[in-house]
């Protein structure tokens, strides 16, 4: 049994089944309440009403000039809140989990969420076009079809969503519970930083939460279609696997012998040879080796030479052949 950290890394056994939230009367009946207090607001900002007055205070009264200790700090946290860095970070963890628990499921839920994120708040920030603090131009007034993006808050929506997502994705009570403490006390910060800063309007702040809230409840009614998502990405995986396999070379039983193909270019010169050489063109298709006839080389003649003598010594004139006597001395012998 392992006991080193490492072996926090290993996939998790394929969980039997991820049970995802349905849209409950509980639930719908937040959802109905949540979208009657965004209209509210909306309603609230259109006609001028003391909503209008309060952002008016809270701007004149400018948090940043009587807590500036704080603006360093707050620059920072405020990021929190911004669409890019929170979606990778939240992206790369539900990236991790998604290949542990062998399922999609957490990151196509981010993605339906972001999109949903991106189209309604886009949409309402376009449409009324309301123009921020620093740029407002009467005292008193909304502001409003201006030519603004601020209202609602994105970077308020986006916190509530991209954090909110954790508690919504949790698989236990328990770790619902804490994550949704979590992403709500990071969305209502980054929610009253933008205030402090002066980059929105109280009202933007608090349509901003709403907003948010609102994609987090209404995330139960595309469960089903995250479901068929899912499962048509797994098919499309599954085919091209098949091809994948169905493409490769296929393995021959033990024992038979495999031609072994040539490159293009060695089998057509290969067949020139053959048509002119007459060597079947079959054998260089295949890459067998064709039998050749052998020849034996050919070398130029050397000139011999002049035979001056047998190789057999021949019997000394003095000496008489072997099994002969040698005939007497005809002269006197002298010596010493």
């Amino acid at each position: 049994m392992r006991t080193d950290i490492f072996a926090r890394l290993d996939r998790e056994p394929e969980p039997p089944k991820i049970v995802a939230p349905r849209m409950s009367r509980h639930r719908a009946a937040l959802f109905g309440g949540t979208m009657a207090f965004y209209l509210a607001i909306v309603f609230a900002v259109l006609v001028t009403s003391w909503l209008v007055v309060l952002d008016w205070k809270v701007m004149l009264f400018r948090p940043y000039q009587q807590w500036p200790e704080l603006h360093a700090f707050l620059d920072y946290y405020v990021v929190l809140g911004q669409r890019g860095p929170t979606a990778v970070m939240v992206a790369c963890w539900l990236g991790w989990r998604s290949w542990r628990q062998h399922t999609l499921r957490p990151l196509l839920v981010l993605g339906t969420s972001l999109l949903l994120l991106n189209v309604t708040v886009g949409a309402v920030k376009l449409g009324l076009g309301r123009l921020g603090p620093h740029y407002a131009t009467q005292i008193g007034s909304a502001e409003m079809f201006a030519g603004g993006d601020i209202f609602p808050s994105g970077h308020t929506a986006n916190a509530v969503v991209t954090w909110g997502i954790l508690a919504y994705l949790a698989t236990t009570p328990r770790a619902r519970r804490y994550l949704s403490a979590v992403s709500a006390t990071v969305s209502l910060g980054v929610g009253l930083t933008t205030v402090y800063i002066g980059t929105h309007w109280l009202s933007d702040v608090v349509l901003g939460w709403a907003a948010g809230l609102l994609i987090l409840l209404a995330l139960p009614w595309f469960e089903p279609l995250i479901a068929r998502a899912e499962s048509w990405i797994f098919d499309v995986r599954e085919q091209w696997r098949e091809r994948r396999r169905a493409g490769g070379p296929a393995r021959a039983p033990e024992g038979v012998p495999q031609p072994v193909l040539l490159p293009q270019s060695i089998a057509a010169e290969g067949a020139a040879l053959a048509a002119g050489a007459g060597t079947p063109a079959a054998h260089l298709a295949t890459g067998a080796r064709p039998r050749a006839h052998h020849v034996p080389p050919v070398y130029p003649e050397r000139p011999q030479p002049a035979p001056v003598g047998t190789r057999r010594p021949q019997p000394h004139p003095e000496h008489g052949s072997r099994g002969t006597a040698s005939p007497a001395p005809t002269g006197p012998l002298t010596g010493g």
